[in-house]
């Protein structure tokens, strides 16, 4: 039987349980350090300091906030625990991809020839991710946003809903491009960008 923990009882949480069904798993359950009894009507089973007593089970790491996924995921990998990659069925993932660990593929991803996705990123519900892309570790491509083609992402960057990164372009680490925002040219300066063309907020 595949059996899959989920850490963190929250609205990501249920998008990657139902993903981890509908891809295989047969059942799962939920550790929060919160007040959650439940998760899209999973049992919560424990906090993430009980995670060493379900060896039996496969790992995923389901935070928002990149830099508590990345110390979570990493707790997990020290005590020795499998962490894994959650591919919703109708994700596209191209020949050529390299996944790293604990990387979530939402419904209706796309994942285009030759791209890198680094460890714990999240590619969000019908995100895209074109030809040559890498995107560093624990970074977030929100629902809806699009990566042209041989563009760099950096570690915890957020790409936010529906924005848009044009040909070729890098953006630094610790990053967040707002909400429908187009990047027409590389960010070098970690910050906030919003608009058409993307400019840092003040």
């Amino acid at each position: 039987m595949k059996r899959l923990m989920i850490v963190g009882a929250g609205g990501h949480g249920s998008v990657v349980a139902d993903a981890a069904i509908k891809s295989g798993y047969e059942d799962v359950a939920f550790l929060d350090d919160g007040k959650a009894t439940s998760c899209l009507g999973y049992p919560v089973v424990g906090k993430t300091a009980d995670a060493e007593k379900y060896q039996d089970f496969d790992f995923f790491v389901a935070i928002g906030n990149a830099k508590i996924r990345e110390k979570v995921s990493r707790l997990l990998l020290e005590k020795g625990l499998n962490l894994v990659n959650i591919i919703h069925p109708s994700a596209v993932v191209a020949k050529g991809v390299v996944l790293g660990k604990g990387v979530l593929l939402a419904a209706g991803a796309i994942v285009n020839p030759n791209a890198r996705i680094e460890d714990g990123v999240i590619v969000n519900t019908q995100a895209s991710i074109d030809h040559d892309d890498v995107v560093g570790a624990y970074a977030h491509v929100s629902v809806g946003a699009h990566l042209a083609g041989e563009v760099k992402v950096g570690a915890y960057t957020w790409v936010g809903i529906g924005a848009v990164i044009s040909n070729g372009l890098s953006v630094c680490e610790d990053c967040m491009i707002g909400a429908g925002a187009t990047v027409v040219k590389d960010i070098t300066q970690k910050g906030t960008y919003i608009g058409t063309p993307a400019k840092r907020k003040a």
